[in-house]
């Protein structure tokens, strides 16, 4: 019972949020590559390298909180892969939304290219990260086992 309550509440969180730093560093990492081989402003690129980068984080967010943080409640079910895609789409427009709006607001402060962009991204990145937390434990893979009290 014990170590079922340790795996609710801060301590998942906690865990989320390591596993969130690695795809931080993917997602990130990714982008970064992509604007250092194809410097652009352009809206379009932008969000296409933003997506590419935040989709290969939400696979390895996938990947390690199946194993770790929600492994008590996932199941692998059709139902809880289809909800993760589902968090992953309306995660990836937050991401996207904050990602372009930022760099334009940056934009016209005039804020250097690759700080603003990484601004951005960092803001994007918070927000759905937020986000993504409360609709993977509340909706992928919310614990829908009935727990019976010890005695």
């Amino acid at each position: 019972m014990a170590k079922k309550k340790m795996t609710r509440g801060p301590f998942q969180f906690m865990q989320f949020s390591v596993i969130g730093l690695a795809n931080a560093g993917v997602d990130i990492g990714t982008l970064n590559l992509l604007l250092l081989l194809f410097p652009t402003d352009d809206r379009g690129m932008l969000a296409l390298f933003n997506t590419i980068a935040y989709s290969l984080a939400v696979a390895n967010s996938y990947f390690w909180n199946v194993l770790i943080t929600f492994r008590n409640s996932a199941e692998g079910s059709r139902r809880q892969r289809l909800t993760f895609i589902l968090q992953g789409i309306v995660s990836l427009g937050v991401n996207n939304v904050v990602f372009l709006g930022a760099n334009q607001l940056f934009q016209w402060f005039e804020i250097p290219r690759w700080l603003r962009q990484n601004i951005a991204k960092g803001l994007a990145m918070f927000l759905s990260f937020t986000a993504s937390f409360f609709m993977i434990k509340f909706f992928v893979f919310k614990d829908t086992k009935q727990h019976s009290p010890r005695k």
